[in-house]
Order: C-alpha cells, then structure tokens, then sequence
C-alpha cells in the first residue's frame, strides 16, 4: 500500500480550472495510474481532501504507487511525496489508542414502492450523522473512546455538500462529512480492513478514507 499526498494550487486558477467537482478529483486520481483492460478488476483507491492551515491537500490512498507527474498535474510544485504504508498498517496493534480522521458519506437505503434497489437518501443531521459513525465503530474493529463525563470522544469538523457531474445524467450533490476523535482498535484485522477498504459509501468521491496518527 501507498499513501500519498499534494497541495492543490488552488491559487493558479488556469491550472486548476478542470477541479469543479468530484468526478474531476475522480479522473485526476484514476490519471494516477495504468490503464485496465478490465475495469471491474481495476484496483480501487480511496482520496481524499483535507484542509490544513488554509491548505488543500489532496491525500491518497492506493495499491500501487502513484506517478508522480500526474499526481503534481494539479499541485503546487515540488509537494508530492509518495509513502510506503505497510510498514505503519503493520505497526498496528490490538488495544492502541489513535487520533483519527474520516470523510465519508453518511447515507441510508430506503425502500420505495415500485424499485428493487430502493433509494440511497443522505442523514441531514448532526445527530444522525454521529449515530451513523458510531454505528460503525464495531464492524470496523474499534471503539470512540469517551470522556471523563462518559461522551464519545470524537466530533464532526466539517460538513459540506459537493457537487458531482455524471455524463448525460446531469448534476448531484453529495454529502460530505469529517469525523475527527480518539478511537481504540478493538479488532485488529477488521481495523486493518477499514483503512484499506475504506468506509461507507461513495468511495470513489472522496468519501471513505480513514487516516490515523499516534497518541
């Protein structure tokens, strides 16, 4: 696995013009990487944007490394830079205490009369969003810590709408959401499984990256 990151140069508008909306962010991530015959077996990669001291970065998660140059097209010279990830995946342990990250896309499915796939229709508020997260916490082999008063220790930081363009099928807009806390692995292999594989829906969007950092 492979973590990589870039500043967006957000301040040269010729450059960035194309990055107005998810399916942009989507091609320059996929430019990243080799063409599949076969695109049911291409690798998937999980990305994200993060916003540091005024900063936009784009961050990404992959199987296999990164060009460079196609990751610095829409960037600020000279900030790509390309980890190996196993080695800190590897590091991991049972019972370890995290500072973590997650954009995703907090969703449902409901059922409508008349449609065998029902509709995915998105939590609106803070509380169902959080209910959300939390109800995923388990499956995802861990747990929020929580307080000296018994409350979770995590909280939303940011929650937007972006707008995502599909060819001939209109625009959408998808909600954005960034959970930010403390959390203790609890099953070490379904962590695992959660930073590789991401969580909850729209993955291809820049939802689903979960990121984590030492106490």
């Amino acid at each position: 696995m492979y973590l990589s990151r870039v500043e967006i140069d957000l301040k040269n508008r010729r450059k960035t013009y194309d990055l107005s909306h998810l399916g942009a962010y989507h091609n320059w991530v996929e430019s990243c990487f080799p063409r599949y015959q076969d695109e049911n077996n291409r690798p998937r990669n999980l990305w994200r944007i993060d916003v540091l001291n005024g900063r936009s970065y784009l961050l990404l998660l992959s199987t296999q490394k990164p060009n460079l140059e196609e990751l610095s097209k829409y960037g600020v010279s000279g900030t790509a830079v390309t980890k190996e990830y196993d080695d800190f995946l590897n590091k991991l342990y049972l019972g370890e205490i995290l500072r973590f990250r997650l954009t995703a896309n907090p969703s449902r499915k409901i059922s409508v009369p008349g449609q065998r796939q029902g509709r995915i229709m998105p939590h609106i508020t803070i509380a169902q969003q959080k209910k959300w997260f939390l109800d995923r916490t388990d499956v995802n082999g861990f747990k929020v810590l929580e307080d000296q008063e018994n409350y979770p220790q995590f909280d939303i930081v940011n929650r937007e709408w972006k707008l995502l363009r599909h060819k001939g099928s209109g625009t959408a807009r998808l909600s954005c959401v960034t959970f930010e806390g403390v959390l203790k692995i609890t099953d070490l292999e379904k962590f695992k499984k959660a930073m590789i594989k991401g969580i909850g829906r729209e993955k291809a969007y820049g939802m689903g990256l979960l990121t984590v950092i030492p106490m």
